[in-house]
């Protein structure tokens, strides 16, 4: 493992990131070619004011409230504290993505940071092929690594039957959102509240990913790992605040990823105001992590070699 950066879930002992390969996922293929197909020809024989405005709505509530900051920051990397019927509503938002379960996702997530931390990995976890290829692995796709590293989700996690029933009924949990938009507006809002909200959702998590690890601003270089985070700021307020990736790689554990003047984190403003409202505690900044030996400070995008770390003290403000 490069530095002393870890994650205790994982167990990595004789696991490879390098060595497996990737195949069709019959479950992903009907499960996201469904939602593409009747996103895209229902909405279109659908538009609507109020349709639209739905998509814009759940869109927005289920990226920000659910994916970022529930699904993300609280639930994977535990940077913050809720009120557990909080954590629970945001990240049953987080699931309305349309990607997988909390377990699964944390599963995803887990392996990904883990592969991309060692000095070799598997093209899929570096998103480093045609975008094209990657588009088709990342959603209709999954990888069967040699030697996978073994993950143990802590016990507040793995013991919790809220998220053992979401995890069971992770697809199921769009039915009663389908039926109430249903009896509301008809065919047009389940097309465009479900399957085009799902569409979108997956394919811009793909499409962030996809840029996030290939070009863009770096100020961080991570010693050792294979795959570096890109900043990538045009759309940053779209995918509130979690474009700034190379930020996330140096500093996985922080509630914040916009650290620098003018890096804009909707994600954090919402913390923000509901630490106001006492729905948000314990916050994990840069500046509470431990420091690591790994982490070197970039003196420009094109530098090929770090400089050495710059302690972020001054810039970096809860």
């Amino acid at each position: 493992m490069a530095g002393n950066y870890s994650n205790p879930r994982i167990d990595e002992q004789a696991a490879d990131a390098w060595h497996g390969s990737v195949h069709a996922d019959p479950k992903k293929l009907v499960w996201i070619g469904s939602m593409l197909i009747f996103g895209t020809v229902g909405s279109a024989l659908t538009v609507s004011v109020g349709a639209v405005s739905l998509f814009l709505v759940t869109t927005a509530t289920t990226l920000c409230l659910g994916h970022s900051l529930g699904m993300h920051r609280l639930f994977i990397h535990r940077a913050w504290r809720a009120p557990k019927w909080l954590e629970y509503l945001f990240v049953h938002f987080g699931v309305l993505i349309g990607l997988a379960g909390p377990l699964g996702m944390l599963a995803t997530h887990d392996t990904r940071d883990w592969a991309q931390r060692q000095s070799r990995c598997h093209s899929y976890f570096g998103h480093d092929e045609a975008w094209y290829r990657d588009l088709w692995w990342q959603l209709f796709c999954s990888i069967s690594l040699r030697r996978p590293p073994k993950i143990e989700p802590e016990a507040e996690i793995a013991n919790d039957r809220v998220y053992a029933l979401m995890e069971r009924t992770w697809m199921l949990q769009q039915l009663p959102w389908a039926l109430l938009f249903y009896a509301l507006g008809g065919w047009g809002w389940v097309f465009w509240g479900i399957c085009s909200r799902v569409s979108v959702s997956v394919l811009g998590h793909w499409m962030i990913g996809f840029f996030a690890h290939n070009s863009g601003h770096r100020d961080w270089h991570v010693e050792g790992a294979a795959v570096q985070g890109y900043n990538v700021p045009f759309v940053a307020l779209l995918t509130m605040g979690e474009s700034w990736h190379n930020n996330h790689h140096a500093f996985p554990g922080s509630a914040r990823l916009g650290l620098q003047k003018g890096q804009w984190d909707p994600g954090w403003w919402v913390l923000q105001g509901l630490a106001w409202l006492g729905l948000a505690r314990d916050f994990v900044t840069p500046e509470v992590l431990p420091v690591r030996p790994e982490l070197r400070r970039c003196g420009s995008v094109l530098d090929a070699a770090a400089v050495p770390r710059e302690e972020p003290t001054g810039v970096l403000r809860p």
